[in-house]
């Protein structure tokens, strides 16, 4: 039985009244895997933006799977501490990653955050030798259209990413990058130019969805129920 664990920032753990794009991603591999699966990971809550701590159980749909390893305000440079500990913990065998938008936007620059994917990496291979990652770049928001510089370090850590997870990737724990969501657009699929509403949680979904589709041969294409 496949292990999934949603790694992840903002974008990830959701805030209440939401569905997330874990919920949508459970929905996929529930009708298309085949097999039996879990989803893992050490948290269960979405984001409270009234008392801005991770302590919401209010889901839109709460009869699902909710584990997961996200945090509001968190980025690789936070996680890659915590998920050696999580795989082991919980048994992970695939990582759905997405992460980069904080670390880029508070924390680090973009060699600064690349250099902490491949802490991230040594890490959750350190716990499952086996352990899949599908990473999603930085996908389109609010502040790299209003911030030239910040756009910059976006671009530039994008493309360092997609070298780190080619230089990563092995036979016996594969890496994937998954291709940003087509047609993303942040008037559409966002509720604040950053976070997604229900249109960009299908379409993150799908990207990690096609991602391990095309690559791996892992459940099948996208549909929106």
């Amino acid at each position: 039985m496949l292990r999934f664990m949603p790694v992840g920032d903002s974008q990830t753990i959701g805030s209440a009244g939401e569905h997330t794009w874990r919920y949508r991603m459970w929905q996929h591999l529930r009708t298309t895997y085949g097999r039996p699966f879990a989803v893992v990971g050490p948290r269960e809550t979405l984001h409270d933006k009234a008392t801005d701590a991770p302590t919401s159980y209010e889901y839109a749909e709460p009869d699902f799977p909710r584990a997961h390893l996200a945090g509001w305000g968190e980025g690789w440079l936070h996680m890659a501490p915590l998920v050696g500990d999580a795989v082991r913990a919980h048994r992970a065998d695939v990582l759905l990653v997405a992460l980069g938008l904080i670390d880029l936007g508070f924390y680090t620059n973009a060699r600064q955050t690349t250099d902490n994917v491949r802490l991230f990496v040594a890490e959750a291979r350190a716990a499952n030798p086996r352990v899949r990652m599908v990473v999603l770049p930085v996908i389109p928001n609010s502040r790299a259209l209003e911030d030239p510089d910040f756009a910059v370090e976006v671009s530039a850590f994008n493309e360092l990413l997609a070298k780190a997870v080619a230089d990563l990737d092995e036979p016996r724990s594969p890496l994937l990058l998954a291709s940003p969501p087509p047609g993303y657009d942040i008037n559409h699929d966002t509720y604040d130019g950053t976070h997604p509403n229900a249109s960009g949680e299908h379409k993150i979904a799908e990207a990690f969805a096609e991602a391990m589709h095309q690559g791996w041969g892992l459940g099948g294409e996208y549909e929106r129920d």
